[in-house]
């Protein structure tokens, strides 16, 4: 996965004009300062890994059994 840069979030917020962002905005989403959520490059880096993972060797979802006390 490429680094996210400013340019490409930039050209989105451009193409997709139903909101519009404020270029602090758009920094904080490449080089985040203020430390308040996750950055988006760490996101976008773990929603890849996930998406790397290969579903066949997770049991299904009715083996997840609920402890019952």
């Amino acid at each position: 996965m490429e680094r996210l840069t400013k340019s490409t979030v930039t050209g989105i917020c451009t193409q997709m004009t139903s909101q519009l962002w404020k270029e602090a905005e758009i920094s904080e989403l490449t080089d985040p300062k203020l430390g308040v959520i996750t950055g988006f490059q760490d996101l976008l880096e773990e929603l890849d890994a996930l998406g790397k993972i290969d579903l066949g060797t997770l049991p299904p979802a009715g083996a997840v059994q609920k402890d019952t006390v």
